[in-house]
């Protein structure tokens, strides 16, 4: 079985879309989990209509989104557990999945995968499809060429004891938790770049900051927490 892990915080706007794509899945045994960051909205709401499972953080201070990959992590019963960002919508899930289970199953040695990531036709701009088709190359590269992992946030697939293995994000992080994880990952086995299997996002960081913002944000804070093991940014702020 796959766990289908969501850390939502404030998403009203696009979690209903992304929950109806994702129970398309008809071949493959899986649940859905919601891990809310204490939404104020009406995230929590919609999330009932679709999930198998939500749990709501309560801590004092703003949760990290590693905190909450954990935190659904926690309740997941699956084999494999999948991390997807809110605004994810995987075309033809059904399929989808069903090839990527196949890929842990032709090598055991495989810990976690990552696919390609492109931005929703919709939205996608120019410099989406170069920055995009970069970040893809980067992650191909560095998984199944040079064996360190690195990975975006917005699709993970994890073996669950591969990641137990590894103690979960690292919930210090406020950014660059998700690449950190599949260096990680890449310690305890194979880490893959399935360039065949894709997943649309909003992009919507990019276009409201920017993508030379966004690219100096990503170089500083990969840099920061390869050489100090923590973020240069005290605080990542949520885009809706």
């Amino acid at each position: 079985m796959i766990s289908i892990i969501i850390p939502a915080l404030n998403e009203e706007g696009v979690l209903e879309k992304t929950l109806k794509n994702i129970r398309q899945i008809k071949s493959t045994p899986y649940e859905v989990i919601i891990s809310d960051g204490n939404s104020t909205d009406r995230t929590v709401e919609i999330a009932r209509k679709y999930t198998d499972k939500i749990v709501v953080y309560k801590g004092g201070k703003r949760q990290t989104i590693g905190g909450g990959r954990n935190l659904g992590a926690g309740i997941a019963d699956g084999n494999y557990l999948v991390f997807q960002d809110a605004d994810v919508v995987v075309p033809d899930p059904d399929m989808f999945f069903s090839k990527a289970i196949r890929v842990f199953k032709d090598d055991p040695e495989i810990a976690g995968i990552t696919v390609s990531v492109k931005v929703m036709k919709e939205f996608e701009t120019r410099s989406d499809r170069i920055f995009f088709g970069a970040v893809n190359y980067t992650h191909f590269l560095t998984n199944n060429i040079l064996g360190k992992g690195s990975a975006c946030g917005e699709f993970q697939m994890i073996k669950r004891e591969s990641f137990l293995k590894t103690g979960g994000y690292n919930e210090a992080l406020v950014v660059a938790e998700d690449n950190d994880m599949f260096y990680r990952l890449s310690r305890t086995g194979k880490t893959r770049m399935v360039r065949s299997l894709i997943v649309f996002h909003t992009g919507r960081r990019a276009h409201k900051i920017g993508w030379p913002r966004l690219l100096a944000s990503w170089l500083l804070n990969g840099l920061s927490v390869a050489l100090f093991k923590k973020a240069a940014c005290k605080e990542w702020k949520s885009v809706r």
